[in-house]
């Protein structure tokens, strides 16, 4: 059990101290969290304007490169599977500065790739490390006081689609001037760097429950099973996910044809126009601790397909692109942040072992929408993908509405499955 300390301008204090009277989170706290979940979230998609380069270097066809954004996020999907779940047994400072020594040698394997299969097996490790993040992200809600913990979600998880949108611009500049390798040796000094500062601007967190590795999967199960909110929320946000991952895999695609005949630096400044979207999470955040994230998780869907639909009709058009891009950054991260907050309000004991669940299915749902954007590509070029992005749209208001229709506003789509004890192991 940790032992209580006094909170000191020379130690960090630790999660105890910060949680056990709801006092707000430090300041340098909450900003160092959001910085950080936007620099290593940044890893997993550093790639994407740079891919008709890769591409090139490596003699790869579109879909073959889809292909490599999609073995990234499968790597995320199992680092959530793997990773994630430690922190609810595990000190969870010491834990984020182990798997950020882990993304370092990951990022300069990426770095130093000579064929497609060394390039290939690194992506899965980078995007393994990228699970970094949603360590983060429930160490964050942990110490939240609960009426504050959608404002401190919304602020981290606007540092995390920055890192998204901004790492992107960031890596299609520094690509299209140094070349792609540059990118990737400059992400792994970064994460370094932030492995050293995390000792001073985290407090340590001890665990809540103690379980075996192996029973602590199982139970990620049993809350499964338990929680109908759970899946659907996981459903939704692998839904959104999907055509979110579709419209950037292909963009830079998109940038080469007609009217365009752009390049990666200005597929990497796409990146600026959507954060004009993700500032808007903040905001998400108070909205939901007031009138209930289910509520801002639909008006988000609604966002989502607007977009699309303005994406299909005005998509050749430079202003027209300029206008989804933005749109669809906001509903994506508004429902993102909805769900997040939605999720941890269900059971607060196993947080990260929640977040393993949502963020898996995130992945895959991603990792799906990057190989099926880039085969729609493929067979429809921009066309195809603005359909398969509506389809996944209208999938997930569909899901959203039935579970409207069937339960109380707040609850799942499901009806919940009996407790599990192994799921509701005290902290």
């Amino acid at each position: 059990m940790p032992h209580p300390t006094a909170v000191t301008e020379s130690a960090p204090p630790t999660a105890a101290n910060l949680h056990a009277d709801t006092s707000p989170i430090p300041a340098r706290t909450v900003w160092f969290m959001a910085i950080s979940t936007g620099l290593v979230v940044a890893n997993i998609y550093y790639a994407q304007p740079l891919l008709a380069e890769i591409a090139r270097e490596f003699h790869l066809s579109v879909t073959q490169a889809g292909a490599l954004a999609m073995t990234t996020q499968i790597g995320t999907a199992l680092g959530m599977l793997f990773f994630v779940p430690l922190g609810d047994i595990q000190e969870r400072r010491r834990l984020i500065i182990i798997l950020l020594f882990g993304a370092t040698v990951s990022l300069l394997l990426f770095a130093l790739a000579s064929s497609a299969l060394w390039l290939t097996l690194a992506s899965l490790a980078v995007g393994a490390t990228g699970s970094i993040v949603h360590t983060i992200v429930p160490f964050a809600a942990h110490l939240a006081p609960p009426k504050q913990r959608g404002r401190v979600l919304g602020v981290v998880l606007s540092g995390m689609l920055l890192g998204i949108l901004l790492g992107r611009t960031a890596s299609g500049l520094i690509g299209a001037h140094y070349g792609w390798r540059t990118v990737y040796f400059l992400a792994a000094a970064t994460m370094l760097l932030l492995a050293l500062c995390s000792r001073f601007f985290l407090p340590r967190s001890e665990p809540e429950v103690s379980l075996h590795y192996l029973a602590l999967l199982r139970s990620v199960g049993a809350l499964v099973r338990r929680h109908g909110a759970l899946r659907e929320s996981a459903l939704l946000g692998a839904l959104l996910f999907a055509g979110f991952s579709a419209f950037w895999t292909t963009l830079a695609f998109l940038l080469q044809t007609p009217p365009y005949h752009y390049g990666a630096d200005v597929a990497g400044l796409f990146g600026l126009v959507g954060a004009v979207g993700a500032l808007g999470a903040p905001l998400v955040g108070r909205l939901a601790d007031r009138h209930g994230p289910r509520t801002t998780l639909g008006a988000a869907l609604l966002i989502v397909l607007a977009s699309y639909i303005w994406l299909g009709l005005t998509g050749k058009m430079f202003a027209g692109l300029v206008l989804a891009v933005i749109f669809m950054d906001l509903g994506v991260q508004a429902g993102h942040v909805s769900n997040q907050t939605r999720i941890y309000a269900i059971a607060p004991e196993a947080k990260s072992r929640l977040n393993t669940f949502y963020m898996v299915c995130y992945f895959i749902g991603g990792s799906t929408g990057s190989l099926l954007g880039a085969w729609s590509w493929r067979v429809a070029q921009f066309r195809g993908v603005s359909l398969f992005e509506l389809l996944a749209t209208i999938l997930a208001l569909l899901v959203y509405r039935l579970g409207h229709r069937t339960h109380a506003p707040e609850t799942s789509l499901v009806t919940s499955a009996p407790p599990d004890p192994e799921a509701l192991i005290p902290g």
